[in-house]
């Protein structure tokens, strides 16, 4: 009986120098799919880029019919122009220059509606004064600090006071609140379900008390991939997964509920076998996300005894025990335990289809200047 060839195998792997990122398209276009099917209405759908940053997976997303996008950086929401993204969000407060920057892109690509996050009222005078010099009007949500305790204000009723502040501010227009809650991530789905519900509360009882005081409606932004899920069963808010795109060994271990398919990996190979049950890889610090514990930063498809021991810029050194069988030479297909800082350390994609390289998506938006 023939063995069915794995998924993630590469018959013209050799042609690939290591390491290297690789994503499978059609794998992709299922997660995309399968996000559609996951939401009541996909206009309530604003995922995240921050996982690609790339023109060609927006793209996909695009043919399939969304229009919404979200985005950490005004090179992301660049990239997302450049596509003909209809409405980019920049979940991020511009300060200093970037300020200057977000109007420049609302000045070039006018196909684009663009807006942005403030949390307090000094940030989105400066704002206002940058935007009234240049003649437009920027779209503003309210960034709510729900747990995660980096950015935002707390929801309560000094939320009121500054929406209608900015509501009296020239070139700035409060248009709703952002709640991002990617702190919540137990990996049992009723729990994790009960921790979202009393952090969401506050938020949707101060779009309903705006709504009564003559407000229009809020546009509520919640959420991340651990809380998706959580947030699509709600009416009316719009729900910023990013991870689903590609999936990772992290999400995909810890949010078990998810259908999501691993669609990007790291080739990587045996480069040395300093010992006899030791193995070095080149995948090193520039070429996996490192911020997890050193065991836990990538899952070998196809070797997954493999215990990382040891980890430098250019060099992973794996424990493979005694009698392993691993030659120089040998390729691994890692599946990242995180995807996203991942991507950002690799300029390219190579693409995958039907077992072999057909081409690449670049990582466009990794850089923080995009030069056309």
């Amino acid at each position: 009986m023939m063995q069915e060839t794995p998924w993630y195998q590469i018959t013209d792997v050799d042609t690939l120098d290591s390491p290297a990122l690789v994503v499978f398209p059609d794998r992709v276009r299922q997660n995309v799919d399968r996000l559609i099917t996951a939401i009541d209405d996909p206009s309530r759908l604003r995922p995240h880029v921050k996982t690609h940053k790339s023109r060609e997976a927006t793209q996909l997303m695009l043919a399939a019919g969304i229009r919404k996008f979200k985005c950490a950086t005004i090179a992301e929401a660049e990239m997302l122009a450049m596509v003909g993204a209809p409405d980019v969000l920049l979940a991020y407060q511009p300060v200093g220059a970037k300020q200057q920057r977000l109007i420049e892109l609302i000045e070039t690509y006018s196909d684009t509606a663009f807006s942005c996050l403030v949390d307090n009222l000094t940030t989105a005078q400066q704002l206002s004064e940058r935007a009234v010099g240049a003649g437009v009007t920027v779209p503003v949500y309210i960034d709510l600090n729900v747990g995660m305790n980096r950015t935002g204000t707390a929801p309560d009723d000094t939320v009121l006071t500054l929406y209608t502040d900015l509501s009296q501010l020239p070139g700035v227009r409060p248009v709703g609140l952002h709640a991002y809650d990617g702190h919540i991530r137990n990996p049992d789905l009723a729990e994790r379900t009960a921790v979202c519900d009393a952090a969401f509360a506050p938020v949707q009882q101060l779009a309903d008390t705006l709504a009564a005081r003559g407000f229009d409606q809020p546009v509520i932004v919640a959420g991340g991939s651990p809380t998706f899920p959580i947030h699509a069963r709600r009416q009316d808010v719009e729900c910023s997964p990013g991870t689903f795109i590609y999936w990772d060994y992290g999400y995909g271990t810890t949010l078990a509920e998810q259908p999501f398919l691993h669609a990007a990996l790291v080739i990587t190979r045996v480069i040395s076998r300093p010992d006899a049950t030791k193995l070095c890889l080149d995948l090193g610090h520039k070429s996996i996300a490192a911020e997890s514990d050193l065991e836990h930063r990538v899952k070998f498809l196809n070797a997954p005894d493999l215990r990382p021991v040891g980890q430098s810029e250019e060099h992973l050194v794996v424990e493979a025990g005694p009698g392993h069988g691993f030659e120089i030479g040998d390729v691994l297909y890692g599946l990242p335990n995180h995807i996203c800082p991942t991507c950002a350390l690799y300029e390219r994609a190579h693409t995958i289809e039907n077992g072999r390289v057909t081409g690449e998506w670049r990582t466009i938006a990794r850089d923080r200047l995009i030069y056309h």
